[in-house]
Parts: structure tokens; C-alpha cells; sequence
């Protein structure tokens, strides 16, 4: 059950509130010595040492060494005494048991310090923060091995600042490397120190392309089909918004039935309202109009209520003489001439076609001459908003017809290929884009029925400038391309690398060292492959060869004195705001 306490005799248990203390000694009688390997018996002295082992059942679990001190028998070695080491359970000044340092040390690379420190509380093992950053840092570096199949990708330290380049071996789905930045020149140096690179798959970077000619002349470049698909995407949406005007408007929807209503009794009818409801002026009139005879009911006298509605004596007695508020609206509010009567029509018809934007209907009137104010017109299209009617609807937006046309088509709803088919009835050009995706698709799927010259030859053809700029492109990286649409490698394990890059950094607070040291020790299992099926392994479940060592690490001790973190944050540029020192910085 515990076999690194084989070596050992158990002399008592005691449970407390802190946990299982073990008191144990070591069995041999005879320790060798560490300088001459002379065989001693002779006990020197003793001390106890404590070493924080892996819970037991969820409890805490420290084990209590009674340690002996020897004294050599050999009068010439240095040695004149030394202590014992029980083999699988101490190590020279360790404060924890090998499992409980290997489970310190995993935890410290899964989660860092914040994160790893409570997880290891919960697992029973108490360690800060630091400790676990010390221990990652500690690591041994792995030597590099030979790599066949490179897979190269940037990220962002600090969005629009700051990037690196992580490096996949992509026949094992592991990292072997960082680069502080995404320059040409840093891959060029890294493949001139790491020869035997066979395939480079990378995305339609131009510095990434460069640093692999120039660092690997030999090896064959893959353009990843993932970065193929998602630039022809963003040519489509430039073609797409450049033709939008072409789109049809989408049918509006079919009218709710009305409820039938009891019709009014003609003599409740109230008299002809010379202003719609919903006029301020007419609302106003009928408010005070209520408010005035109804306090005359209550009995108030005329110059009570002047008081009590702060009006004037005049205004009050011109209100309690009428008697329907009807009776009080006058022509100097009724059919007044504005400014933007000649502007009418116009209004009209643009709102029937969809435009319901009011500042764009004043702006389209006032280079037409209208020398009025936006409220005048917004004042104007409010009771259309809130009309029966609704507006006819805009058509389609960009991204929605874009996603329509990189769609399969079995995968849209019926009423997209509907639409689809009514916008490519109406503009030609969408009608040669949806053809030419269509056609790159199948080449996607099955390159060895076409070639990428016959795409691109089809896509000059036809008036299609932001597909002519991305055929452009591909023409300059053919070779890649065509590796990319026949080779089976791909991005995708590279991808994967990079989210948890992200992540980590977001832990790490942008601490290049550790999280260099990090990613190059990720956990056993590759990622995107499960047991047995990864290539360049022996089984199911065991490693891959050890990768090779950070480029920082290797620069931060070049570096003279201080903290090599924070050396490492001021080269790459990370404000001084955030150069904090190791104890402060959040891990």
C-alpha cells in the first residue's frame, strides 16, 4: 500500500486534529558511507526529521524519520560523520516523501501557484504558492530530440503587443519549444540549431514561410487547411458586403388576425378631435382641462385652484368655461406650416423601402436642403414606429449570407436555400462566388480530383477582386498550399497547444520563464490522440522522448543578476506597471 515505507519499521501511530503522524525508523543496522561507501554501525547521534507525505484517506499524512547519525570507520575520509538515507523515502534535505514531491510537482504544472496551492490543500498536501513555482522552476531541462514533423504557431503574451511562437512536434502532439517572438530570424535560428526537420506545417504566415526556407531549405512547407478555409471565409464577407445592395429584401411576416371587436355605439361616439391622440399639445390640453373640473366639482373656487395648479386666474377661468377640452384647441397649433413639409414625400418613400434610421432620413434631407434639426424628423418617424404597420424588413445581413454561402448545402434549413437561391438569382456575382466555394470545398475533400491552378484559373474569370486578392495569395505560397490539400498533417494539435497557452498565461501574469517551462512539460497524455494511437510511442500510455529546452531559459541565465523573470518582461516589452517581482506577482 505505501511501498517507499518498505524500508522502514513503523513504531506508532497517532491521529490528530492536524492529520496521521507515522513514527517510524530506518531497518538496516549498517548505512554505507557517502564519500568512502565504507559499511559503519557506529551511531554518531539522532534527530528526528518530518517529511510530508501524500494523504491517506483524505487525511493529512506526515511521516516521523527517528534519523542516525554515523561515524565513518575510514580515518582518512572526509567524512567524519553523516546522516542516513532511507532508500525511496528521503533525499538530501527534502521536506517531502517522492510521491508527495512528484504529486507537488505535477499539481505545479497542471494549475501554477495560486491555483496548485488550493488544490493541494484540498488533496492534503499544505505547500504555497512559491513553493510550487520553485519546484517547476527547478526542473531539469529536457534534452531535445530529433524532430520530423514541425508544427508552428504564434500567440499573444499581450494582445497586439507582445507574441511568441510555440513549436509541436507533430508526430507526438507534444511542445518542444518557445520562441519570444514570431520574427523570421528566431525560427531561423532554432532550425539551424535542430536539424532533421522533414515537413514545417504552419499557418499563411509570410515570416513564418521566410524563417522555414531560409532555416530549412530542405524541408517541405504545409500550409494548414483550417487557415485555408478561414482566409477564403474572410474574402467571401468583402465580396459579400461589396454586393449587398443586390440582395433581395426578405419577405415580411405574414400579419397576425386581428381579434374581433365589439363595435362602439355611435352615440358614445365622441365629437371630431381636430389632433390625433398622441399629440403633446392635444395630451396637455385634456390633462389640465380634467384636472381643472375636476377640483370644481370638489367645490374649490377658480382662484384656488390657480393656486393649487400654479396656473394663471385667466387660464383657469378660459378652462372651466369649456366645457369639452375640444372647445380649447385653436388653429395657431393646427396645420401650421413646417419646414419640413417639401420633405415629406420623400420620408415616405424611403420608410416604405426600409431605411428607418432617422439620423440617416435627416441627413439624406439636408443635402437635399432641409435646414431643420434631427429632432424635427425624429418627431416625424416616432408614430411610424409606433404604428400598426411594421416596417418592411432590411435585407440579409453580411455574415448571414456569408455563413449561407460556406454552408454546406444539406445543412441549411429550407428557407436558407431559398433565400440563398433568390440572392444568387439576383446578382451574378454571388452566384460565381457560391460556385467557386462549392469548388474549393471538393478540393478540400477530395484534392486529387482537381487541381488548386484550376481553381484559380476559374476564380480569374470572373469580376471577383477580393477572391482574385486570395488566389493572389496562394499563388505566392503554391507549394505550401498544395502539401496542404494532400499531406494528412494538420494544425490542429498546434491549436490545441496554443489555448492552453492562453490560459496559462492568464495565470501566470505574462511570466515568460514559467510558463516556457510549462508548456515544454505538459501532461503525459498528448493531446488530440487517445492511448495507442499516437505515433512514435512505445504503448498505450507511455511518453514520448524528452523535448528540448525553452530558448528563454537559456537566455535568462546569460543574463546578468536580478530577477530573470522580470528581465525577461522588460525585453519583451511588457509595461513597467506590471513588472512586479516574484513574491508579488500573482501566479
Amino acid at each position: 500500500m505505501l511501498p517507499h515505507l518498505a524500508n522502514v519499521v513503523v513504531d506508532g501511530v497517532e491521529r490528530s486534529a492536524d492529520g496521521i503522524r507515522l513514527r517510524v525508523h530506518a531497518r538496516a543496522g549498517q548505512v554505507a558511507c557517502p564519500g568512502c561507501a565504507t559499511m559503519s554501525g557506529r551511531v554518531h547521534g539522532r534527530y528526528r526529521r518530518r517529511l510530508v507525505d501524500t494523504a491517506l484517506g483524505g487525511t493529512r499524512l506526515v511521516v516521523d524519520l527517528l534519523v542516525r547519525r554515523f561515524r565513518c570507520a575510514e580515518t582518512s575520509c572526509a567524512a567524519v560523520t553523516f546522516a542516513e538515507q532511507v532508500e525511496g523515502l528521503t533525499r538530501p534535505h527534502a521536506r517531502f516523501t517522492p510521491p508527495a514531491a512528484a504529486a507537488v510537482r505535477d499539481i505545479g504544472l497542471a494549475l501554477a501557484g495560486r491555483a496548485g496551492a488550493r488544490l493541494a490543500a484540498a488533496l492534503g498536501l499544505t505547500v504555497g504558492r512559491d513553493t510550487l513555482v520553485r519546484r517547476v522552476r527547478a526542473l531539469p531541462d529536457p534534452q531535445p530530440g530529433v524532430v520530423r514533423t514541425l508544427g508552428v504557431d504564434d500567440f499573444a503574451v499581450r494582445r497586439g503587443h507582445v507574441y511568441g511562437t510555440v513549436l509541436i512536434d507533430l508526430d507526438t502532439h507534444r511542445p518542444i519549444d518557445m520562441l519570444p517572438d514570431r520574427e523570421a530570424d528566431s525560427l531561423v535560428a532554432w532550425l539551424a540549431d535542430h536539424p532533421g526537420v522533414e515537413v514545417i506545417c504552419r499557418d499563411r504566415s509570410g515570416a513564418y514561410a521566410d524563417g522555414a526556407r531560409r532555416g530549412a531549405p530542405d524541408a517541405r512547407q504545409v500550409a494548414d487547411r483550417w487557415h485555408l478555409w478561414a482566409n477564403l471565409g474572410d474574402a467571401v464577407e468583402r465580396v459579400v458586403a461589396a454586393h449587398r445592395r443586390c440582395l433581395p429584401t426578405p419577405p415580411a411576416p405574414a400579419p397576425a388576425a386581428a381579434e374581433p371587436t365589439a363595435q362602439p355605439d355611435p352615440t358614445d361616439a365622441p365629437a371630431e378631435q381636430p389632433w390625433r391622440t398622441g399629440n403633446r399639445f392635444a395630451e396637455r390640453t385634456r390633462r389640465t382641462h380634467t384636472a381643472v373640473h375636476a377640483l370644481l366639482t370638489a367645490g374649490h373656487t377658480q382662484r384656488a385652484i390657480s393656486r393649487q395648479l400654479s396656473m394663471g386666474r385667466h387660464t383657469v377661468r378660459k378652462y372651466a368655461q369649456a366645457a369639452r377640452p375640444e372647445d380649447l384647441f385653436r388653429g395657431q397649433w393646427q396645420d401650421r406650416p413646417s419646414g419640413l413639409d417639401p420633405f415629406r414625400a420623400h420620408l415616405d418613400a424611403q420608410w416604405a423601402a426600409g431605411q428607418t434610421n432617422a439620423w440617416k432620413l435627416w441627413e439624406e434631407i439636408t443635402e437635399q436642403g432641409y435646414r431643420g434639426g434631427y429632432a424635427m424628423v425624429s418627431a416625424y418617424v416616432r408614430p411610424l414606429r409606433t404604428g400598426a404597420q411594421p416596417p418592411p424588413p432590411r435585407p440579409r445581413s453580411t455574415r448571414t449570407i456569408s455563413r449561407w454561402v460556406l454552408t454546406r448545402p444539406d445543412r441549411l434549413r429550407d428557407d436558407e436555400q431559398t433565400q440563398l437561391r433568390d440572392a444568387r438569382a439576383c446578382c451574378p456575382e454571388l452566384d460565381a462566388l457560391t460556385r467557386h466555394v462549392g469548388a474549393f470545398a471538393h478540393l478540400l475533400t477530395r484534392p486529387t480530383d482537381t487541381t488548386i491552378t484550376d481553381w484559380i484559373t476559374a476564380v480569374r474569370a470572373d469580376d471577383l477582386p477580393a477572391l482574385h486578392t486570395y488566389a493572389t495569395g496562394l499563388e505566392r505560397d503554391l507549394d505550401a498550399v498544395t502539401a496542404g490539400l494532400t499531406l494528412p498533417h494538420s494544425s490542429g494539435p498546434v491549436e490545441g497547444h496554443v489555448n492552453r497557452i492562453i490560459m496559462w498565461n492568464l495565470t501566470c501574469q505574462g511570466s515568460w520563464g514559467f510558463m516556457a517551462r510549462r508548456v515544454t512539460d505538459p501532461p503525459a497524455r498528448p493531446l488530440g490522440r487517445g492511448p495507442g494511437r499516437t505515433q512514435g510511442q512505445d504503448g498505450p500510455g507511455s511518453r514520448p522522448p524528452p523535448s528540448s529546452s525553452p530558448v528563454c531559459r537559456a537566455r535568462a541565465r546569460s543574463l546578468p543578476g536580478g530577477c530573470r523573470a522580470r528581465q525577461h518582461r522588460v525585453a519583451l516589452g511588457v509595461p513597467a506597471d506590471r513588472r512586479q517581482s516574484r513574491s508579488h506577482r500573482r501566479t
